[in-house]
């Protein structure tokens, strides 16, 4: 429990560094943001018109004067005011997490239903044929942005099956839930695939690490069969690198799904921050990346939570 509290009261403290640099670096992009909100009509409008528009979205005041009115706002729970539409940043951005969140946890149940199965199978079968396929499915799964596997699977999706993924739109799982997961499964296989490679790389190294060690031999001289020896004693410390990694990953994949939702055309979170950077919508690129940074931040502290749960000799903190 001390140790989930002083992970807690961290929590502020990264935050706000994480406020500070988006609300710089939004506002070192070149370029006005009313003129991107609205465009060519932007040149019709009046100086007076142009001021009272800029005092409406609070972007009339001086930068740390616009800081510390938006850092007293999020005490309220209040993120400002969208430009782009018109509603509180964090209204859209709760709107759009729901696609974004279903389509991180699809990708990592794919990821581990391939990679641990397949490092497993690596492991105990070491410098083998099946050893060699899996090292090098893993190799080409890492190397191969999942742009490529995105534009590939709509390809053949398209040209030898005369179908092409549901794109644009998207049904929440509790309206209906074998529609929503046949509109996110190819964007989770798309997003998953070097995350499965990974996790399959992580999972044969740590299996070889486990497999080696005394309590392993000392199973096997016991008469345990080898099922028994693989899955019951050695994978459950052979784990806790997984489960490092997938928390890492998933914090990435709530944030960095922005290339796959661009592909498929699909309404997430990732594909919002990237529309409100473009049109210079301050409040929403600041909401989005901060609702982004906190759950990476819980994300990460369930992980560490979880190596006790794998393995109580850990000692968190470093006792």
């Amino acid at each position: 429990m001390n140790y989930v509290a002083q992970r807690l009261l961290t929590f502020p403290l990264i935050l706000l560094g994480v406020s500070v640099l988006v609300f710089v670096s939004i506002r070192l992009i070149p370029g006005d943001a009313i003129t991107a909100m609205l465009g060519t009509e932007a040149g019709m409008m009046t100086p007076a018109q142009r001021q009272a528009l800029a005092a409406y979205f609070g972007i009339d005041q001086p930068v740390w004067s616009q800081y510390m009115r938006w850092l007293g706002g999020l005490f309220h729970g209040d993120l400002g005011i969208s430009s782009i539409y018109g509603k509180p940043v964090l209204t859209v951005i709760l709107e759009r997490f729901p696609l974004t969140l279903q389509m991180a946890l699809m990708s990592m149940v794919i990821a581990l239903a391939i990679g641990v199965p397949l490092g497993v199978l690596a492991a105990t079968r070491n410098e083998r044929p099946s050893d060699l396929v899996v090292r090098v499915f893993a190799m080409l799964g890492q190397s191969t942005p999942s742009f490529v596997i995105g534009v590939l699977i709509i390809y053949v999706l398209s040209v030898y099956f005369g179908m092409v993924p549901a794109m644009g739109t998207f049904t929440p799982i509790t309206v209906d839930f074998w529609a929503s997961m046949g509109q996110l499964i190819f964007p989770a296989i798309t997003l998953g695939f070097a995350f499965a490679a990974s996790v399959t790389r992580i999972a044969r190294s740590a299996m070889l690490d486990v497999l080696s060690d005394d309590y392993i031999r000392t199973a096997r001289s016991k008469g345990a069969s080898s099922i028994s020896v693989v899955w019951h004693h050695a994978l459950p410390n052979a784990l806790i690198p997984v489960v490092t990694l997938s928390g890492v990953e998933f914090g990435y994949l709530l944030g960095g799904a922005v290339i796959v939702e661009q592909i498929f055309a699909l309404p997430g979170l990732g594909r919002l921050t990237l529309d409100a950077i473009t049109q210079r919508d301050y409040a929403l690129v600041q909401g989005s990346v901060l609702f982004i940074a906190f759950n990476f931040l819980v994300v990460n502290l369930l992980v560490d939570l979880a190596y006790v749960a794998l393995d109580p000799r850990i000692r968190l903190g470093g006792r």
